[in-house]
């Protein structure tokens, strides 16, 4: 049996403590007076990943080797979590990238043990410029169950979140039908009315994605979507905070008013993340990575994207919001981990997903080793 002792500083106290390991879980979490400059947490969870370093999970020519280089790259980055993001496309495009993650999952235990399950992101979002995003609008379509069976049985069953907007009819019975099969269901890109996001809570969505994204750039001062989203106690909201998705002041009232036990981070983080400056193309249409890190449509101010991994938002959301490190690294740990199995804590009995970083109050994070199932996986031992 594989056995390790870790110690780090606990972001919570500061204090040195020591996470023993035995086989793939967490055995004990105790005090101790070995002392480093190292940082100890639960790997990150990110439940929203498009790829990365040119890596692109919704490209021409995605592979399963794709999804594996992928997961390797996150797990450089300290995620030792994260949900692979199909975004809106023509049917037999989703279909056959579903089925690449699937392939992956299935032939990859380094895989197997990062993905919890897949993120479909659209189609069924809102058909308006602003609210859809770079969603390509010609691939917006209504919410129907036998095209959710059809992308389960593309991927083997491995839907378990999708983004929707309830604005289409009878949305609640759609939501409903994909809860009762234990998917998440969330809330994203959409204009609709606070009556029909009341619904479509009713009916069991329990996320919101990424919040003040995915909206249009001018909106009604008191009826509008961000607003309904906040004041519903039973969504739990996904925030980007990677300094260009939300403005800090923005960022910090948004949590705030959902609490930070109803509030998460996930990077959205693309195909470019890495990657230098300059203009790509993507297949959803021409788009500028800019020197200062923003990732535009080509032609407009709208995102297409975030471009630094999850960790790059821990370091955001302390710096943004004035979180102290325990609280950030929570809103990428244990409060993601609540809609992936429970993951995301360094107690006895959970898996032995292990993150070691450098950080002093005003630098970014930089991650020094990653465990995972108590192997360690970066640097390679």
């Amino acid at each position: 049996m594989n056995r390790a002792s870790i110690t780090g500083r606990d972001p919570a106290s500061g204090n040195p403590i020591s996470v023993e390991i035995e086989g793939d879980r967490i055995a004990r979490v105790v005090d101790t007076a070995e002392l480093n400059d190292l940082w100890i947490s639960s790997g990150l969870i990110d439940l929203q990943v498009n790829g990365y370093r040119g890596l692109n999970l919704n490209g021409e020519g995605t592979t399963a080797d794709t999804v594996s280089e992928l997961t390797r790259e996150m797990l450089v980055n300290g995620a030792t979590t994260y949900a692979p993001t199909v975004v809106s496309a023509p049917e037999p495009l989703m279909l056959h990238r579903l089925a690449c993650i699937a392939e992956a999952y299935h032939a990859d235990a380094v895989v197997r043990r990062c993905v919890p399950y897949i993120h479909v992101e659209g189609p069924h979002i809102s058909p308006i410029d602003g609210y859809r995003g770079a969603h390509p609008l010609a691939a917006v379509r209504p919410p129907a169950l036998e095209e959710f069976e059809r992308w389960q049985a593309a991927c083997r069953g491995l839907v378990g979140l999708v983004t929707i907007s309830p604005h289409f009819p009878r949305v609640e019975e759609y939501i409903a039908a994909l809860v009762a099969k234990g998917v998440h269901v969330a809330i994203g890109h959409t204009h609709a009315s606070a009556e029909q996001i009341r619904r479509a809570v009713d009916a069991g969505a329990r996320l919101s994605t990424h919040l003040g994204n995915g909206i249009a750039t001018q909106l009604d001062r008191h009826p509008n979507p961000i607003w309904s989203q906040l004041a519903e106690d039973r969504l739990t909201a996904s925030f980007i905070a990677d300094g260009q998705h939300l403005p800090a002041e923005a960022l910090r009232a948004m949590i705030r008013a959902k609490g930070l036990e109803r509030s998460l981070l996930v990077s959205d983080v693309v195909s470019l993340g890495g990657m230098p400056a300059g203009v790509y193309t993507l297949p959803t249409g021409p788009v500028e990575l800019t020197s200062g890190g923003r990732l535009e449509v080509m032609g407009t101010q709208l995102l297409a994207g975030a471009v630094v991994p999850l960790i790059s938002c821990v370091d955001g959301v302390v710096r943004m919001a004035g979180l102290s490190l325990a609280d950030g690294l929570r809103m990428a740990t244990e409060i993601p981990g609540r809609f992936a199995g429970g993951r995301g804590r360094l107690s006895p009995g959970q898996r032995a997903d292990v993150l070691r970083f450098r950080w002093t109050d005003g630098t970014p994070l930089i991650v020094a080793d990653v465990w995972l199932a108590g192997e360690a996986v970066f640097p390679s031992r």
